[in-house]
């Protein structure tokens, strides 16, 4: 590349470029301490003083992808380069272990399911206020019948046979506007509707009592296309079933300046208002979405999303909104009973990119938009419950701990996590000065904790470290070729340093952090153009040239900072799950280190951005994995590399990190000739019917279209067990089984951070004599008083849980625990 025609549309493409690169968007029983006590003991909050006090210092030493890669969405790990001739770290007889034990747990029983139904059946007249959401009325018993469409809890788009809507302005209107919204309002038995201060007439009345009809032109919406009623647990705290995605961005249409993401997951006025392209693509005809052509390969697009979605949303096209309501509400009813929705943002590229919403957007501050989104999520938990018939109605329920989820769940419902990922949290950047590290004024652990205590309050409980660029708590694994020298100059731009990328050797060949460009690869003058390139957008004015790194393999030698150290006792202190994905493999490894010297279980590495030496540690601690969706095939090959690594001391399940929205590709279709497609309809998870997904007018049908969009996901996962099924078969029940495992496996993995032990039947050293159990699980204790004091249960079926206790004779005794309609215990009796 050279540094001549630096045009404006050479900026824009060098824009978009740089976009794609910068956002993602021991064996033995450990110690658990007394039932009693708490599980983070070994953390002393006293130290902080103590650490504020302690020099901003690297571990010293050693030391991993584009999120819109296809070479890499499939690897196991996208953190890290791997070729025929690396090796898995485990043995073979460890992953033969593995497997039958994995084996073992898809024979235990499963929890007894029911079903709830959708919404409430409609009244002949509605009960309350907000029961007419996207029904049929007549206000008077001759009037017209009208579409109820909500906008908001209690407030309704008035929309007629004639597809027109009724006005305070009087008459009808061709497009919804203030003017059309109307607040109903309760007196007695009766109902008002208000818009401003205009009373909505007719027949001579303002008091209405609604009566259902037929007749109604239904208002444009997404469909859904699948029948049955969603599963449920017959007992609020009994095991569950269902899918879990533990990595996307629902919230994305704020990221960047608000105006890279195009489209956005609701609109009060429905799909024809939230599902439109960006302005830049819609005033040039396609031709002007630099940032969208860049990440998909195409120089152009249809720019029309609704109705007719010809060209978006699919799998290579990752501006597009991904995750609108109803596609989410289709994933729920399709079986997914757990939702991690990640805050995201990058002030670099953010300032980088030329087209900010407006002032306060171009402030580009990591914190400000992550709590901007933060209450979007709430407010997008209000629209559902409005589309569902009132508050707490919705599928999609905003939960901040396990017991909670579990509730919900078992209630038929979707339990939505708020996590966090971003490359400068808590303003914690810094500079690299001649006399060591300086971090930003404000990442001191006073402001650290404060800002952990301000986010948990919003009700975040996931969280990475670090994302793109190394901060002033740990490094960063980075990226490579031509996307590693664009985000190594912005990273430049961030710290005032380069990587520092140095020559290692990992003994299984694959957990290394990203290879950069080496000396014997490429000259200093061909690095200087390709980061004459990059100075198009940024300053370089007095930035050295980019670094001649040594020959790969390639470690980040900066690693978990003290800063960094405090940040995740301040996660586990808050039962906060910490992700370790994007760091570098030294930071990673000793944040491990620490995980494991607390005996702290809640980790999850949600998208494949660890390493492989990384992820059998991560289940000895306990935690849990969501390995990156990506194409259907590759997954299945995901799913057997990490069945070899399961923990015979934890209950197994798999979930998956679809990434989306956040620059990450969706899964390829893999064709409609193939021998094994998906045919529809197909039975779901307990029963349910899935046909193909109408959308406007556009069909889906995951053969031809792969993930083009979050609804897709249920038709994903019956993919999955077609390619199981053709390279072993029973393969394909085995693998549907471990996904509808997941959320379970995510909830044990959760309790266990919120300090109850694990079960006592697959942790021998755990079980207490039986005279102790019967001391201490006595009638009246709630679920969560028996899990504090006997552990988590091995199985939880309906009314009871089982749990291993021991005697003198009998080192294995299986105790159960029943409980009544309240939850709590009612007898206590010893099995077999």
């Amino acid at each position: 590349m050279s540094h001549h025609n630096r045009g404006p549309l050479r900026r824009l493409l060098w824009s978009g470029t740089l976009a794609v690169t910068l956002v993602a968007t021991a064996v033995a029983v450990p110690s658990w301490g007394s039932r009693d006590g708490n599980l983070l003991a070994r953390y002393d909050a006293t130290k902080a003083a103590a650490v504020e006090a302690r020099p901003h210092v690297d571990p010293p030493g050693t030391a991993p992808h584009n999120h819109n890669d296809p070479a890499t969405k499939n690897s196991i790990s996208r953190s890290t380069d791997s070729g025929p001739e690396t090796r898995d770290p485990t043995t073979a007889a460890q992953k033969q272990s593995s497997a039958a034990y994995v084996a073992a747990e898809r024979r235990l029983p499963d929890p007894p399911l029911t079903t709830v139904p959708v919404t409430a059946p409609r009244r002949l007249h509605p009960q309350d206020r907000y029961a007419m959401a996207n029904g049929c009325y007549r206000l008077t018993p001759h009037g017209e019948p009208l579409f109820f469409k909500p906008t908001q809890l209690g407030t309704y788009l008035l929309y007629d046979h004639d597809r027109r809507f009724v006005s305070a302005g009087g008459g009808t209107a061709d497009a919804p506007s203030a003017d059309t919204e109307w607040t109903a309002t309760q007196h007695g038995g009766a109902l008002t509707f208000t818009s401003g201060s205009t009373r909505l007439e007719r027949g001579g009345t303002s008091a209405f009592v609604p009566t259902r009809a037929a007749g109604c032109t239904a208002y444009p919406e997404s469909q859904i296309d699948i029948s049955g009623d969603p599963h449920a647990g017959v007992t609020p705290y009994q095991e569950v079933r269902g899918y879990v995605d533990a990595h996307t961005h629902g919230m994305a249409f704020e990221f960047l300046g608000g105006d890279a993401h195009c489209g956005k997951p609701w609109d009060r006025y429905g799909a024809p208002y939230a599902l439109v392209d960006c302005p830049d693509h819609t005033y040039s005809g396609g031709y002007g979405g630099i940032l969208e052509d860049a990440l998909s390969g195409r120089t152009h697009h249809d720019p029309v999303g609704w109705p007719t979605f010809k060209d978006w949303p699919a799998p290579d096209s990752l501006t597009h909104e991904g995750t609108y309501y109803r596609w989410l509400e289709r994933s729920w009813r399709g079986g997914q009973r757990i939702f991690v929705n990640l805050l995201v943002e990058n002030n670099q590229l953010c300032q980088i990119y030329p087209l900010h919403k407006n002032a306060e957007y171009a402030k580009c501050d990591d914190m400000e938009s992550i709590h901007r989104q933060a209450r979007d999520m709430y407010q997008m938990q209000d629209y559902i419950d409005a589309q569902f018939g009132g508050p707490g109605k919705g599928f999609y329920r905003i939960v901040t701990n396990p017991f909670q989820a579990r509730r919900v769940i078992n209630a038929g419902k979707m339990a939505v996590i708020m996590g966090i990922e971003t490359s400068v949290p808590f303003g914690c950047t810094f500079k690299a000065l001649p006399g060591g590290d300086q971090p930003a004024p404000e990442c001191t652990p006073a402001n650290i904790d404060r800002q952990l205590d301000q986010v948990h309050r919003w009700g975040v409980r996931q969280m990475e470290l670090v994302n793109k660029f190394d901060n002033a708590l740990a490094g960063v694994a980075g990226d490579n070729g031509e996307v590693g020298a664009a985000v190594n100059a912005a990273n430049f731009k961030e710290t005032g340093s380069f990587w520092d990328m140095r020559h290692c050797e990992p003994a299984d060949g694959q957990s290394h952090d990203k290879d950069q460009v080496a000396a014997p690869e490429i000259s200093a003058e061909q690095q200087d153009a390709l980061f004459g390139a990059i100075a198009q957008l940024i300053d370089t004015t007095n930035l050295p040239a980019l670094p001649l790194y040594p020959p790969p393999d390639h470690c980040n030698a900066r690693g978990l900072t003290t800063l960094g150290e405090h940040t995740i006792n301040g996660l586990a202190a808050r039962h906060m799950i910490f992700d370790p994905d994007h760091m570098s493999v030294e930071a990673r490894n000793s944040a491990l280190d620490q995980i494991e010297a607390m005996h702290y279980p809640g980790v999850v590495s949600s998208h494949s951005w660890s390493t492989p030496d990384a992820y059998p540690r991560i289940y000895r601690d306990g935690g849990f994995i969501t390995p990156y969706a990506g194409d259907s095939t590759g997954f299945v090959q995901k799913w057997r590399a990490h069945i070899g690594w399961a923990d015979p001391r934890y209950y197994w399940g798999l979930g998956y990190g679809a990434d989306m929205n956040g620059l990450g590709a969706q899964g390829d279709p893999r064709g409609t000739d193939v021998p094994n497609p998906v045919t529809y309809p197909f039975r779901g998870l307990n029963g349910i019917t899935v046909r193909k997904q109408h959308a406007g007018k556009r069909v889906y049908d995951i053969n031809a279209d792969g993930v083009a969009q979050y609804g897709l996901y249920p038709d994903w996962i019956q993919d999955l067990s077609k390619v199981a099924d053709a390279e072993h078969a029973g393969d394909g029940a085995a693998i549907a089984d471990d996904m509808a495992r997941g959320a379970e496996a995510y909830l044990q993995m959760w309790e266990r951070a919120e300090g109850i032990a694990p079960d006592s039947c697959r942790n021998p050293g755990l079980r207490e004599p039986v005279a102790r159990v019967r001391d201490r699980v006595v009638p009246g204790l709630t679920t969560r008083q028996v899990m504090d004091a006997v552990g988590q249960p091995y199985t939880r079926l309906g009314d009871h849980y089982v749990f291993c206790a021991r005697t003198g004779s009998d080192p294995r005794v299986r105790m159960q625990v029943t409980f009544g309609d309240g939850g709590r215990v009612t007898g206590l009796r010893r099995l077999g």
